[in-house]
């Protein structure tokens, strides 16, 4: 797209209402396709700890060029960037306007990287102002500040890493300076210990020395000689096909039979609202959650009739896929993949992202979240890789789970009656299969950073860009997004009415004491947050919102505004619940849990009362909010070339 077309685009952008927009083709045609503006700024909202400086890496005033302000030709308000490589172009913005000034350049002067614009006789026409100004030393100086910064930068760029890479390096320096402050007392430290621990992907420390005796590796049972070529579930479990649907009587209407249908029915009339009790849900359709959740998404968006999927095909592997999550594992069970599913399904209904994504890519989507926990043993990869388990051995130490999780479902659909993807052709198979594996491998929770950085950085480098759209025309792009749709969903208990997300924390606590009880057996040492003897839950939990769960969301936030912004108001009202929970002894350092929230009122059990009315929803909805100030447009659409092309199947 030329420079041309993107300065067009932008203006007609700003010449649309504010939120919802029409997207815009390189033709200047906005028929047929949808985007959204993205706000600059959220001055009224608690930002993260993304948004504070590195003293260590950021000493000069004159970064805020590149810290604050996002101020562009197109009209661009204050928003504040924080990732690097969208830093790197507002400062060059910078020294691009600083260049303007002192040279006295027409604002209207089109760039050009030609020569005669920095040497030459056409340089020597423009008058300056004396060296001898107080104002052009100062703007001279920055100009020169900013220039030696991105010089600085450029330079110290690792040719294999990507940008985004940068963005995850800083904020993994960020996160474990902020995570200091916890290590100040005994239940802080385990808590800093479990953030990094669990969504850090550090690099294994190796002892090339070998000068330490050898110990015999601990093990959780005799494993024995098995073939481990064969997909097994958990202790061995068959993966065979368990279920079948009785056709006498049809398909039940929610796919499950249940004494109380109507009850169920009501519940589930509400599918698309964020904030749906689900162990309601469970509790209605004869602890069928998943099933009854999956069948009614997938009837309630025609994918039954779009892809062909017979429905007693789909009630069985539904089934089956429940039947293989284990019912005795506390909170990674078939409860939480169907809430999952349910998130999903609601972001999935986000006016921002409004016939941006296929058919497959919508039914992928809620595909992947149905199964992404299934045959979860209740036990984290690292517990797996310590105790040199055979699916950690199978899966070579990496992504341990979530690689078992989706070998079992691509397992489940090898059965006939469960292969609801029959009528899909070879194309729409391998692009189905490839957009799970991404998805389902980006629930792996030591890619949190990265993921949060890739999407970050996407945004804020349209932003500064100052073409403001973001073209999701390429896989890369699309799969992210729905990358940290999953993820987001996976993380998003927090987010979900208190009374929700208390038995959502109390049920992973009891998940992870019980591994602690394990660990404590077998002599090993006991993981962070899973000694039920020695846990602050309250205390946990804010540190699990300030540093995990809040920049993630404010990110997705910032994408599809402002359809986010009620579930960002019940994020930080959960949040304020649980630290007016926190104990307060006069052992406590008042820097253990860091108080950012001036002019906030604190939130409390109060602030939550039960509506008797509906008690199937309950607010926290993902709709609604403020007005969107000029940001970036998301906007699908393929290049005009590729149109002709598109595969008829995929839809891609």
């Amino acid at each position: 797209m030329t420079p041309g077309v993107r300065k067009v685009m932008f203006d007609r952008l700003l010449s649309c209402p504010a939120g919802y927009t029409k997207g815009i083709d390189e033709r200047g045609s906005t028929e047929g396709l949808s985007g959204l503006i993205l706000p600059q700024s959220h001055g009224h909202r608690r930002e993260s700890f993304l948004y504070r400086t590195e003293p260590e890496f950021e000493l000069s005033s004159s970064t805020q060029s590149r810290n604050s302000s996002i101020a562009s030709e197109a009209g661009h308000g204050d928003d504040l960037i924080v990732t690097p490589f969208a830093q790197i172009l507002a400062s060059l913005r910078s020294v691009r306007n600083n260049y303007i000034s002192l040279t006295n350049l027409p604002q209207n002067s089109h760039r050009s990287r030609r020569p005669s614009l920095v040497s030459g006789p056409s340089f020597n026409h423009l008058s300056r102002i004396e060296p001898t100004d107080e104002n052009y030393v100062r703007r001279a100086g920055e100009t020169l500040e900013e220039l030696d910064w991105c010089l600085d930068q450029l330079e110290t760029i690792q040719t294999h890493r990507s940008v985004s890479d940068m963005a995850s390096s800083k904020f993994k320096r960020m996160l474990n300076k902020e995570l200091s402050h916890f290590s100040e007392s005994k239940s802080g430290n385990q808590i800093s210990e479990y953030i990094c621990s669990t969504f850090l992907d550090k690099d294994q420390e190796v002892d090339v020395r070998g000068e330490h005796p050898v110990e015999e590796a601990p093990k959780e049972a005799e494993e024995g000689s098995r073939v481990m070529s064969i997909i097994t579930g958990v202790n061995n479990k068959s993966l065979d096909h368990t279920n079948s649907v009785m056709l006498t009587s049809g398909v039940p209407r929610y796919g499950v039979h249940t004494k109380t249908e109507e009850e169920l029915g009501q519940c589930l009339e509400r599918v698309d609202q964020w904030g749906l009790d689900i162990f309601k849900v469970s509790d209605l359709s004869n602890h069928r959650p998943l099933t009854a959740v999956t069948y009614t998404i997938f009837r309630d968006r025609d994918l039954l009739k779009i892809f062909k999927i017979p429905s007693e095909k789909l009630v069985s592997l539904l089934l089956t896929l429940e039947d293989h999550y284990l019912k005795d594992v506390p909170y990674h069970n078939s409860i939480h993949a169907a809430d999952v599913t349910l998130s999903i399904n609601t972001l999935l209904n986000s006016n921002a992202l409004e016939s941006v994504f296929t058919p497959l890519e919508v039914m992928t989507a809620i595909f992947s979240a149905a199964i992404h926990d299934v045959d979860h043993p209740g036990l984290t990869n690292q517990y797996l890789i310590n105790t040199s388990s055979e699916l950690a051995l199978m899966y070579n130490d990496e992504s341990v789970l979530e690689n078992h999780h989706l070998a079992v479902a691509f397992k489940l659909l090898q059965n006939q009656d469960c292969d609801i993807f029959v009528n899909l052709n070879k194309k729409q198979r391998q692009t189905l299969r490839k957009m799970v594996i991404d998805m389902v491998l980006a629930t792996d929770m030591s890619k949190h950073m990265s993921l949060l950085a890739d999407l970050k950085t996407m945004v804020e480098t349209k932003k500064v860009a100052g073409s403001g759209v973001l073209l999701l025309d390429n896989y890369t792009d699309r799969i992210q997004v729905l990358q940290n749709m999953v993820h987001c969903a996976d993380l998003s208990n927090p987010t979900k009415p208190l009374d929700l997300y208390r038995q959502w924390c109390d049920r992973i606590m009891e998940e992870f004491f019980q591994q602690g009880d394990r660990e404590r057996e077998a002599g090993l040492d006991i993981s962070p947050m899973c000694d039920r003897h020695n846990a602050t839950v309250e205390k946990s939990q804010v540190g699990f919102i300030d540093y995990i769960v809040h920049p993630l969301w404010e990110t997705w936030a910032d994408l599809v505004h402002p359809d986010a912004q009620d579930i960002l108001d019940a994020l930080e009202d959960n949040r304020d619940w649980y630290q007016s929970q926190i104990p307060v002894s006069p052992a406590s350092s008042s820097s253990d849990i860091r108080e950012e929230d001036e002019g906030r009122s604190g939130g409390s059990q109060e602030d939550y009362p039960e509506d008797e009315e509906d008690k199937c929803t309950r607010s926290g909805g993902g709709g609604g909010g403020e007005d969107a100030c000029h940001g970036v447009k998301l906007q699908v659409t393929l290049q005009e070339e590729e149109e002709n092309d598109r595969d008829e199947n995929t839809g891609m």
